[in-house]
């Protein structure tokens, strides 16, 4: 369907692997994982088999103001960080933040697990004076929309509010939803992303599943394996993904350095299974993505795949790939670097695939040793390539059944 094109124009991402630029890209060309060990933090720790974390171990210095600070829990000074530095590497005129033609599309897969906790713990424990101290401004940090809603407040943004709540395709809904408010008119502008926070309880759930990896513990950095053998289950990680998508004759108007254009997207659902992936469903999905984006198979040069390195996960998105790609396209599982960043996951790798579009090269998938033979019908990155990548698909898929396809191409 025709419509407007969009671009990015700004790009901001906080990883296991690095937060500037800079950081990210050394790591995907040096191999480097952000995989540590799981913090002895909570209770819930002792029960966990999965001793493994995608973890931001480093500082980020967050200077919000406390009339700001007092809504956000950790998953919003996440996004609000990563909001705060897209704008100002957008360089945005102020009335054109404020004035309505700017909209925010924002989400993470459940709010702050760790202010909801520590409600819950003192809603149940029976005292009167414990009670008393949950804050009049709790629900505000913990509830799902609270990094959209707090990005707004802290910009003053009034456009339209998206809070996609779709667990590990939150953010890449988020860039899709955006992409098609301004293609469509609705916009000029959509500050787009998601955000995830460290929780032992997020673990937990994924390891009563017997969906985490366990194999590794004595070696956090050996895991996650996507397509690997050896793969046993996905790593959870945390931080947060943002990017400024903007129309592109309004961008070209302002002066505005254009990183890439996002050429398509497709959204569906298996309309089955909650939890298990489903080969038709996810084909489709990309079939839908290629057509809408006006696209032929072989004009794709590089798949960031979804791959969380589960058994079934890996096999059935490698199916479908060939099904839809062929093994045409080099294909890279980012997650072996940073673990499963869960609702951040779609921004972040959006993100790295449009670093490594912008520099030349395509990061192989860490951990990937041994292709398993049932993941080898695909054309997997073999090592570290010097390559112009000029159009690229981003797939997330998520509990739920939810399938999406983001394409993005190189702006010359």
């Amino acid at each position: 369907m025709e419509g407007r094109r969009v671009v990015i124009t700004a790009a901001s991402a906080i990883t296991p692997i690095g937060h500037r630029r800079g950081e990210i890209l050394e790591s995907l060309r040096r191999g480097v994982s952000g995989v540590k060990p799981l913090k002895e933090d909570h209770l819930l720790t002792r029960f966990i088999h999965s001793k493994v974390f995608g973890t931001v171990d480093y500082p980020v210095e967050f200077d919000f103001k406390r009339m700001y600070r007092k809504t956000m829990g950790p998953v919003a000074y996440y996004a609000c960080q990563v909001a705060k530095e897209v704008l100002e590497q957008a360089g945005l005129a102020p009335e054109f933040v404020t004035g309505g033609r700017l909209g925010v599309a924002f989400g993470s897969t459940h709010g702050s697990p760790s202010v909801q906790r520590d409600i819950y713990r003192t809603f149940f424990a029976g005292n009167q004076a414990e009670f008393s101290t949950i804050g009049s401004v709790d629900y505000l940090k913990s509830m799902v929309h609270t990094t959209a809603v707090n990005i707004s407040k802290l910009f003053g943004i009034t456009g339209r509010v998206i809070s996609s709540c779709t667990a590990c395709t939150t953010s890449s809904q988020s860039i899709g939803y955006g992409y098609e408010a301004i293609k469509f008119g609705m916009q000029d502008a959509m500050l787009c992303g998601g955000a995830d926070e460290y929780d032992t309880t997020t673990v937990a759930v994924f390891d009563n599943l017997l969906a985490c990896s366990t194999a590794f513990n004595e070696s956090p950095q050996c895991t996650p394996r996507p397509f690997d053998k050896r793969r046993d289950g996905l790593v959870v990680g945390e931080g947060a993904g943002a990017v400024l998508l903007e129309e592109l004759e309004h961008a070209k108007a302002r002066g505005a350095e254009i990183l890439g254009e996002v050429i398509g997207f497709a959204c569906n659902n298996n309309g089955g299974d909650l939890i298990l992936p489903n080969m038709n469903g996810i084909s489709e999905t990309l079939r839908l993505g290629l057509k809408e984006a006006a696209l032929s198979p072989d004009a794709v040069d590089f798949i960031s795949a979804h791959a969380t390195a589960t058994k079934m996960g890996d096999i059935i998105e490698a199916q479908a790939i060939h099904a839809v790609y062929g093994d045409h396209p080099l294909v890279t599982g980012l997650k072996g670097y940073m673990g499963h960043t869960m609702g951040s996951c779609g921004a972040i790798e959006t993100i790295l695939t449009l670093y490594m579009m912008q520099e030349g090269f395509v990061a192989p998938t860490l951990n990937l040793e041994e292709v398993d033979e049932r993941c080898a019908m695909i054309r997997h990155t073999p090592g570290l390539l010097e390559r112009q990548i000029t159009v690229a698909a981003i797939q997330n898929f998520a509990f739920g059944g939810v399938n999406t396809s983001l394409l993005i191409r190189r702006f010359v």
